[in-house]
């Protein structure tokens, strides 16, 4: 089996990023101001670490940054081989003071991604231009070795591009078959922004009995992988790169099957035009005003 370390793309600023994420957030996920470490959580990551994952998915909202930082001092595996990315968002009028602070978290002198977490806290044009403003200097200060953005519709983009000197490197955005975002991809592919996927086994999960299920099921038995695993390879093949999670080591492991087969072009498409016929949003369903259907 294919170790994730070894399965990499660029970004347009030329670093390169695993394809395969392990996140922190979701289950994870802790409440503000509970400052106790999540043992659980700081074994799951070691786990995944030991087991090949090298991109390892944190952000400020999930109050999982210590963990992600003592699994990182823990795990033996040189800082280099490893590739953190972090998000703002509940301080994304400071990304100074924010950057500085998830390092403190992470234990960390720098990330290899920062993104901002999600558009709603701009009222304008302006205040996306002005974070955005702000993010650059991160990367020019090397707390950053790349930026980016998160949950941004293409309108975001276009603002945020009308006065970016750095292009954002990638986009995290929801996609699965029954989140496909329009042409949001096909514009990002033109402006060299990567797209990264959460919430990929969605109709899996939590949108099942849905019209993709059938087709998922027949390829899950041609290739001899799971469920997961196919709509893991769907995500990939549309946009670039993918990030998941689970607690239990099978899983995890399960997940790394990703690498052992490809999904036909006639597949991909298979399952993109079932999946236009149901729309589901599991995240962040009343922070956007515009309509992000396919």
């Amino acid at each position: 089996m294919a170790c994730p370390s070894n399965v990499h793309v660029k970004l347009n600023d030329a670093v390169s990023i695993p394809i395969l994420g392990y996140g922190t957030g979701t289950a994870w996920y802790k409440s503000a101001g509970d400052t106790a470490i999540n043992r659980d959580l700081v074994e799951s990551i070691k786990t995944a670490i030991r087991l090949g994952y090298r991109h390892l998915d944190g952000a400020e909202v999930y109050n999982t940054e210590a963990e992600l930082g003592v699994a990182i001092c823990e795990s033996g595996v040189p800082r280099e081989e490893l590739f953190v990315t972090t998000k703002v968002s509940n301080n994304v009028t400071n990304i100074p003071g924010a950057i500085d602070q998830s390092l403190k978290n992470l234990q960390l002198d720098y990330v290899d991604l920062y993104l901002i977490h999600q558009p709603s806290f701009a009222q304008s044009d302006d205040d996306l231009q002005g974070a955005w403003a702000a993010m650059e200097e991160v990367q020019r200060s090397g707390k950053a070795r790349a930026i980016g953005v998160s949950n941004y519709l293409r309108s975001h983009l276009e603002a945020t591009l009308q006065t970016a000197t750095i292009p954002p490197a990638l986009n995290q955005i929801e996609f699965h078959p029954y989140l496909q975002h329009g042409d949001l991809l096909a514009f990002q592919q033109e402006k060299g922004i990567k797209t990264a996927s959460y919430g990929p086994l969605t109709p899996a999960t939590r949108a099942q009995g849905g019209p993709v299920d059938a087709a998922v099921s027949a390829l899950a038995k041609k290739y001899y992988v799971s469920e997961g695993d196919v709509l893991l390879r769907w995500s990939i093949d549309r946009g670039d790169i993918s990030v998941t999670t689970s607690s239990k080591e099978s899983r995890l492991q399960e997940y790394l099957r990703v690498f052992t087969f490809r999904l036909t072009p006639e597949e991909v498409e298979t399952i993109s035009r079932l999946g236009k016929e149901k729309h589901y949003r599991a995240f962040w369903r009343n922070k956007f005003a515009e309509d992000d259907r396919s």
